[in-house]
C-alpha cells in the first residue's frame, strides 16, 4: 500500500486540495491578505487555501504533532534588503490558525500535547490519496 512518503509532494498537494474543496470554507478576507510579511502581494492562485491546508496536512502527517510556530517557520521567507543581512521572518499565524481550526471542524485534526496531531480519519484520507495517485486512476 502507498504512502504519503511514496509520492511526490507536489502532486499529492495537488489532488488533497481537491479532495479538501467541499470540506472546508474560504473565508471571504483571504483573498485580500498577504501570507507573510516578505511578501509583496497575495497569493495569485484561486485555490491557496486548500493547497496550504492540504500542505498543512501532509506537514502534521510527516511530523507527527506540529505546532502553529513552527508552520510560522515552515512558510516564511527571508527578507530582500540589500544593505542589511537577509533575515528570516516568520509567516502569518492568523491564516494558519484559521486552516488548522477547519481541520479540526472537519474532524482531520486534533490538538495534543505535542502539537496538533491527525486523527483516525485524517490519517484514512491521506493514505487513500496517496493509493488513489500510486495505483492510477481506475
Amino acid at each position: 500500500m502507498a504512502s504519503v512518503y511514496d509520492i511526490d509532494p507536489n502532486i499529492f498537494i495537488k489532488e488533497l486540495a481537491g479532495e479538501l474543496k467541499g470540506k472546508i470554507e474560504v473565508p471571504e478576507w483571504a483573498k485580500y491578505v498577504k501570507t507573510a510579511s516578505v511578501k509583496e502581494r497575495p497569493p495569485l492562485q484561486d485555490d491557496f487555501w486548500y493547497l496550504r491546508a492540504a500542505s498543512i496536512l501532509r506537514s502534521i502527517y510527516i511530523k507527527n504533532g506540529i505546532g502553529v510556530s513552527r508552520l510560522r517557520t515552515k512558510y516564511g521567507g527571508r527578507t530582500r534588503n540589500t544593505h542589511v543581512k537577509k533575515v528570516k521572518k516568520r509567516a502569518s499565524g492568523k491564516i494558519i490558525r484559521n486552516i488548522l481550526q477547519q481541520l479540526e471542524k472537519a474532524g482531520y485534526v486534533q490538538k495534543s500535547k505535542k502539537g496538533r496531531i491527525l486523527t483516525s480519519e485524517g490519517k484514512s484520507l491521506l493514505d487513500k490519496t496517496a493509493g488513489r495517485i500510486k495505483n492510477g486512476p481506475k
